[in-house]
């Protein structure tokens, strides 16, 4: 999925998204898994930022955990600076 498209789909704030499309997305912006336990997963940045990302049946991401990832990366400026 590309990441315009990928960003948008987080900022029309679904009640849930798929893992994969969130380990994407933080990838895509710096981030690396740096640990998982259970159904937890902790990414990290360089810049030392964090985000643990619980996962809803194996495979699910509930909506809240979208609305910190978009507060976190800035999806919003993101997607202003990259249409002009």
């Amino acid at each position: 999925m590309k990441l315009v498209k990928l960003v948008n789909r987080f900022l029309s704030e679904p009640a849930e998204v798929r893992f994969e499309e969130v380990r994407q997305l933080l990838e895509a912006f710096g981030f690396a898994e740096a640990r998982s336990k259970g159904s937890h997963h902790t990414f990290r940045n360089s810049e030392g930022l964090k985000i643990t990302v619980p996962k809803k049946s194996g495979r699910m991401v509930k909506g809240i955990y979208v609305k910190q990832i978009v507060l976190l990366l800035k999806l919003e400026e993101w997607r202003d600076e990259s249409e002009d």
